[in-house]
């Protein structure tokens, strides 16, 4: 078994709702989900736009080699309506990014592992350090504690607030 680190994002339609939607499919085609931050309300990274996208980070642990999850992420993305212009960042309704595998460093034309903009992005640090604080950067020899507390990033992520144990929809924003 592999664990992985997923990062969820989007801005545009019910979040929330496709969010668990994201979830539900990822733990029937690619893994169980063993931990889920809260969801991060955050600004635009990359580009400019008025709408703030939410993130969440999960982890799952899944029989799939990396290669074999990227691809089902991405059906499951096309699934949920995601489109790709192919112009760089824009609005999105799901992103689903692989943040680690394990420990393993891979970089091939289609994947990059770890993520290489990870220490630069407080809106993938901060949920991951809720639910992983003491995971070693594989490249960086560093925890996503101090990569967080590091990260010279500015903009805005604001934790949600749970309205009960179990966070998965019942967010208030």
């Amino acid at each position: 078994m592999n664990l992985v680190y997923l990062c969820l994002g989007g801005n545009l339609g019910d979040t929330k709702n496709i969010f668990c939607k994201a979830i539900n499919l990822i733990e029937n085609k690619i893994g169980r989900c063993v931990a889920q931050s809260h969801l991060y309300k955050t600004e635009p990274w990359g580009f400019k736009t008025d709408k703030f996208f939410l993130n969440q980070v999960i982890s799952i642990e899944t029989p799939f080699e990396p290669l074999k999850a990227l691809e089902l992420c991405l059906q499951i993305e096309a699934e949920l309506g995601r489109t790709r212009s192919g112009y760089g960042y824009e609005p999105r309704i799901i992103d689903i990014d692989i943040l680690f595998v394990d420990n393993q460093i891979i970089n091939l034309s289609d994947l990059k592992v770890p993520h290489p903009l990870i220490q630069e992005r407080n809106f993938v640090l901060q949920p991951m350090s809720e639910i992983a604080p003491d995971f070693v950067h594989p490249v960086l020899r560093k925890t996503i504690a101090q990569l967080c507390a590091e990260c010279g990033d500015t903009t805005s992520v604001e934790r949600l607030i749970s309205t009960n144990q179990n966070h998965r929809l019942n967010i208030a924003l």
